[in-house]
């Protein structure tokens, strides 16, 4: 059996929480969110006048008896709503003390779990995909209901990371897969050598909700080897030869600054609420704490 991702008193407090959709869902299957569909439930949405063929069971009489004319009521319908969780898996994921993988799949349990709980649909999009876990990810791609909740985090706690990842490639193919847009939370170091502007791009245009969430690990912040080093590549194998001196540090700090600065204000422009933390920064704090305070969920 893998390790829980979640711990169930975590996972407790998790099941309170309900995800904070600034776009109502277009769906077409009944759930718990309101929709501009107009429906049989009972939230009252607004009148129209009444057309022959109309369900006299709607008519509302009071009004009627007012206004001298016939009225009928309308009513929102609940729908639910798409969640789709994008999970880089790519090779670079797994560095850091801890892994930046570790808590990148804590996140998306975490959102799966709180979006299964509140009876929306969840889709999991990990890359690259591991010809090994194609069957166990084909299991992920449409859950539904509480029930389906363990099974889901049993099989992400069995996903690992390795591999060349392609950020902008995996995004767009996904966009285009969608067949209804609804929130898109996307859990990666956004350290692709392509950059993340087309897939973030592709995803808006098709009309998700975007979430972005960086994780990085400790020593991409704050190196801790210096001198002469051999800088290889995770994913694709390349060696870089450079010389780190202490001195330089400020420098690298400000770097590493400024980039994740530039992501921040290019997710703000465009409507994406943007997260980033460190790959040792404890579950809890960033799911009841940052995220709530940020309300991506309440």
């Amino acid at each position: 059996m893998p390790d829980a991702l979640l711990d169930p008193t975590l996972l407790r407090q998790l099941e309170r929480l309900e995800l904070v959709a600034s776009r109502q869902a277009r769906s077409a299957l009944k759930g718990e969110r309101r929709s501009r569909s107009r429906g049989q439930s009972i939230e009252f949405a607004d009148y129209r006048s009444y057309v022959p063929g109309d369900d006299l069971r709607h008519l509302d009489w009071n009004l009627c008896g007012r206004l001298d004319r016939l009225y009928v009521r309308l009513y929102e319908e609940e729908r639910e709503l798409p969640v789709l969780v994008f999970l880089d898996a790519s090779e670079s994921m797994a560095f850091g003390s801890p892994s930046k993988f570790h808590l990148a799949r804590q996140v998306a349990a975490a959102v799966a779990y709180v979006a299964l709980c509140g009876f929306d649909r969840v889709g999991l999009r990990v890359f690259p995909v591991a010809r090994d876990s194609e069957r166990l990810l084909g299991a992920m791609r449409t859950v539904r209901g509480k029930r389906s909740a363990q099974a889901f985090l049993g099989n992400l706690a069995l996903v690992r990371a390795g591999g060349a990842g392609d950020f902008n490639g995996s995004l767009r193919k996904a966009a285009l897969e969608s067949r209804q847009a609804g929130v898109a939370v996307v859990v990666s170091d956004f350290l692709d050598p392509a950059g993340y502007e087309e897939g973030l791009a592709a995803l808006l245009a098709r009309g998700f909700r975007v979430d972005a969430i960086q994780v990085l690990a400790p020593e991409e912040t704050e190196p801790v080897h210096f001198g002469d080093l051999r800088l290889v590549d995770s994913e694709t194998g390349g060696q870089t030869e450079v010389t780190f001196a202490r001195h330089k540090l400020a420098a690298y700090r400000q770097s590493a600054g400024r980039y994740v600065q530039r992501l921040r204000e290019h997710c703000t422009a465009r409507g994406i609420r943007f997260f980033s933390a460190s790959s040792d920064t404890p579950a809890a704090d960033l799911l009841l704490k940052q995220f709530r305070a940020a309300r991506f969920w309440a």
